[in-house]
């Protein structure tokens, strides 16, 4: 999202201007622009192209969504804070500055044990991130900072020990073994392997899938 985190706006007389930095091409993807909120550097994730549209409801919820999990995590320094929400169909958060790890040239592997613990600490609030990947993580001062809520989930405590749960967080740690390999060259530990190897009943969905993917294109 932070496509140019490394440049560090300054709010003053022209930050008026909102900058672009991603336009919304997708089904239900909003415009995302750099802009200035309460007097301090913002991103803006805005979604008003629907309004008006059968996507408005689908639209306000997500903003509503996101709003209340950046809510949840007000004073988390891997979580940017939330600025605001405007017209219910765009929110505001803070700015970080920074490289996006999918950007960055060499991450230490510092970085990922510290991506590791604000993983453990979100899933131990159960909180799933669902969207973990180079592009939703920026390292703003040797920290890493996670981007991107719209996916996130939080599971209620009594659900927190079922199988979707569970394979919810196997996807997000295998994820980040995934970046943590690309970047620094370190594989998975035997023990991390096994936590996220997928168990039957998921490797029996994902090959019926691709049995019925391949049938349908013929």
């Amino acid at each position: 999202m932070n496509t140019l985190a490394s440049q560090i706006p300054v709010c003053g007389d022209d930050a008026a201007i909102p900058q672009l930095l991603k336009r919304g091409e997708r089904f239900l993807e909003p415009d995302v622009y750099r802009t200035c909120m309460q007097g301090q550097p913002a991103v803006v994730k805005d979604y008003t192209r629907y309004q008006g549209t059968l996507l408005s409801p689908l639209a306000r919820l997500l903003v509503k969504r996101e709003a209340r999990m950046l809510g949840r995590l007000t004073g988390w320094r891997h979580a940017p804070a939330l600025l605001g929400t405007m017209g219910g169909l765009a929110l505001g958060m803070e700015f970080i500055p920074g490289e996006t790890l999918s950007s960055a040239q060499a991450v230490s592997a510092e970085v990922f044990e510290q991506l590791q613990h604000a993983l453990s600490r979100l899933h131990g609030e159960g909180i799933t991130h669902n969207d973990l990947h180079g592009t939703n993580v920026v390292v703003s001062a040797g920290v890493p900072v996670l981007l991107d809520f719209t996916s996130a989930w939080r599971t209620p405590r009594w659900l927190r020990r079922g199988p979707l749960s569970r394979q919810l967080r196997r996807s997000d740690l295998k994820n980040l073994l995934k970046m943590r390999q690309r970047m620094t060259g370190q594989p998975p530990s035997p023990r991390q392997a096994a936590l996220v190897a997928d168990p039957t009943w998921v490797a029996a969905i994902r090959q019926g899938w691709k049995r019925f993917y391949r049938w349908a294109k013929h």
